[in-house]
Order: structure tokens, then C-alpha cells, then sequence
């Protein structure tokens, strides 16, 4: 055992001691300490219901009423259709969560949290989305032993449970339509401000979804070819998109996990794809990115990653359970991913700084000059 083994064995005993705690807790020099750690360890335990306040919150679609300006508790009430002390119940939990404050004894408005969700569609749809979530969580020992079955994310995300090219559930439900523009939307922005499409001709976005990554990418470099390559009814919804907005660009349907890429872009964009995926797929699709790409052709990679610094519960806790409910996949540490990149025969990576690395990440591989093949064993 290591010196620092051995420490942590001594504080971990200290700690998990009543008769410590109590003391910590009294002495003047570590009371804020222990008061801290003690209202962190609360926050992990009643983490679900500040989530439920905010799902609430969400669903009776109270911050947009508050956006429109302070008001009563009564106005609220009657407003949203629910009694008043439960209204009241309601506004007191999401002051206390930042989602609301006080403007006045009897008037309520927007939080700093509530005002930033209101400008912010992405996070809204994905509290609507988390019902499900929610569901498949409600019993997290089974789901880790694989005892619950399909689970309700499984059978959303069809894909993620299938070899078929069927599709989520109903890729036309307003749900799932606002999930995917929304929070595509916004991880776009951080891809497309990390790294310039500039000095590209083509853009080929893998598992592109309604296409929300090529639309902005389109507004911002009007030069480029664009394709997206996705299941074919995901493909033929992003196609229609495309034609609503009068974007150029063209969806081909088909499974990158079976069928070959298609050829001609000199980049190739991964958003949010590659952590869907277990290892031997995850590995299967670098290798087709790279054998679609020309020589000298450029790989953006873009996900939550493990690790992120300020942000480790919301790759490492938030999409490890997400996945694992999901049915497969699993977050990766940027060295993982770049290791898998140059497996995949790409011969540089590079790590770039986003805005948000909580939402997104982002590796840049690029293909050598060469188009020697490479071992992949």
C-alpha cells in the first residue's frame, strides 16, 4: 500500500467517524468545511427532486410566463391552473434553486437560472425529454445488473437496440423534433466556433440527425457542398428540412455501421455520435470515416467527453447513466478517442477548446498525405 493509500485510508476512517463529525461540525476553525461537504452530500441525495421542481417548472411552462414580467403568486396560480398553496409550494422550491426570485413580498419573477433557460430552447426540450430518463432510473441496481429489459430510452432511441434502419420511435413526434433541433442547435455553435470551415470545400455530417449541424454550418460558409449520411427516415426528414429552409445540401440514407460512407467530402463531422456507441462500432465507423476521406481530409469529432475539467458529473454521471439507459455506448477521455483515432489509422489529432466543453468537446484528426493502409489490430 502507498503512502498516499495509506493516508487516504486514515481520512476515510475520521471521516466516516460520528464522533468526528459532530466535532467538525462544532469547531470553529472547520465548521464551514463540514457544513459544505455536508450540504453537498444533501444535494446528491435530493438531487431528484430539484430535478422534478424544474420538470415541473418546465412543463407548466412557467418561465416563459415570468419572462413577460413579475406576478403574483395568485395570478400565477390561476394562470397555470393549480391551487394556490401548491402554486406557492412550487415558487418557494424554485427560489431556492435560483429558477425564481423575489421581487417583492407578494411578487415573483424570473431566477438567474429561469432567465437563462428561457433564452436557452436546447435545455428545455432536454427536461421534457428526461421524463424518460427518469423512468428507466427509477430502479438504477437492476438497470446496472441488465434486469429491466427494454428499457423506455432503448425503445425512443430505436437504433441504440436494433441493427434495423428503423429509426426513433417516431422521428415525426413534436418531442422528438424539438430534442433534436433544439439541442443540435446548440452544440453546433461550439463546433462551428472552434473550427473554421473556411478553407473546405465539402461537408460530409455522419449521423446528422434533422440536419441542424449542416444548416448552421451553411449560414456561416455559404461555399460549402454539404450531405448528410443518416438512417433513411431520419435522412428523408432531414431532406425535407433542407427543402423547407431552402438549404443546398443533400440527405442519403443508409447505415454507416453496415454500408459504406459516401465519398467527395474533404471533412467529415461526428456530432454527438461516436459516445452512442460501444467499442467495436465506435472503432468500425472511425475506420470508415477514414477510408472515406481523401488524403490530407479532416475528422471533427465532437462529444461530451470524461474528465472535462469543472464539468466531470455531466459527462462522467449524467451521460454514463444516460447511455447505460440507452442500451449502449459510453462517454470517453479525450486520450481514449484520440488513441481510437490514430488506431483508426488518422495521423493527427488535436484537442480544441470550445466555449461550453460541458455541452461539447471537440478533436480535430486529420488523414495524412499517404494512403498507406493501416493495421487495425
Amino acid at each position: 500500500m502507498s503512502w498516499i493509500d495509506r493516508y487516504l485510508a486514515v481520512r476515510d476512517r475520521w471521516l466516516s467517524n460520528p464522533k468526528f463529525q459532530r466535532w467538525a461540525a462544532a469547531f470553529p476553525l472547520t465548521r464551514p468545511t463540514a457544513h459544505k461537504r455536508a450540504r453537498a452530500l444533501f444535494d446528491v441525495c435530493a438531487g431528484f427532486v430539484y430535478s422534478q421542481i424544474l420538470f415541473a417548472c418546465v412543463r407548466l411552462k412557467l418561465f416563459e410566463l415570468l419572462a413577460a414580467g413579475p406576478l403574483t403568486a395568485a395570478d400565477i396560480a390561476a394562470r397555470l391552473a393549480i391551487p394556490l398553496n401548491s402554486t406557492e409550494r412550487l415558487l418557494e422550491a424554485a427560489v431556492s434553486l435560483r429558477l425564481v426570485e423575489k421581487r417583492s413580498p407578494s411578487r415573483y419573477g424570473l431566477g438567474s437560472l429561469g432567465a437563462a433557460l428561457v433564452g436557452n430552447p436546447a435545455v428545455g426540450a432536454m427536461v421534457e425529454h428526461h421524463r424518460l430518463l427518469y423512468a428507466d432510473l427509477h430502479d438504477p441496481v437492476s438497470l446496472l445488473r441488465g434486469e429491466m429489459g427494454q428499457t423506455k430510452l432503448a425503445k425512443y432511441w430505436t437504433y441504440a437496440s436494433s441493427a434495423s434502419v428503423a429509426g426513433p420511435a417516431d422521428p415525426e413526434s413534436p418531442d422528438y423534433t424539438a430534442l433534436m433541433a433544439n439541442s443540435q442547435s446548440l452544440v453546433s455553435h461550439e463546433i462551428l466556433d472552434a473550427y473554421s470551415l473556411t478553407k473546405h470545400r465539402c461537408l460530409l455530417d455522419v449521423g446528422g440527425g434533422d440536419g441542424s449541424f449542416l444548416i448552421e454550418a451553411a449560414k456561416r460558409h455559404q461555399h460549402l457542398e454539404l450531405t448528410l449520411f443518416d438512417l433513411p427516415p431520419v435522412a428523408q426528414r432531414a431532406a425535407r428540412r433542407f427543402e423547407s429552409l431552402e438549404i443546398k445540401a443533400r440527405a442519403i440514407g443508409g447505415d454507416f455501421l453496415t454500408e459504406p460512407l459516401p465519398i467527395g467530402a474533404d471533412v467529415v463531422s461526428l456530432v454527438r455520435v461516436v459516445h452512442d456507441h460501444d467499442q467495436d462500432a465506435a472503432m468500425s465507423l472511425l475506420s470508415a470515416v477514414y477510408r472515406a476521406l481523401p488524403p490530407k481530409g479532416v475528422l471533427l469529432l465532437a462529444e461530451p467527453m470524461l474528465g472535462t475539467p469543472g464539468a466531470a458529473p455531466v459527462a462522467d454521471a449524467y451521460f454514463g447513466f444516460y447511455l447505460l439507459a440507452m442500451g449502449r455506448g459510453r462517454p470517453r477521455t479525450p486520450d481514449d478517442l484520440q488513441k481510437m483515432l490514430r488506431t483508426a489509422g488518422f495521423a493527427e489529432t488535436h484537442l480544441l477548446r470550445t466555449r461550453q466543453p460541458l455541452q461539447s468537446r471537440l478533436i480535430v484528426a486529420r488523414k495524412s498525405k499517404s494512403t498507406a493502409s493501416v493495421n487495425l489490430n
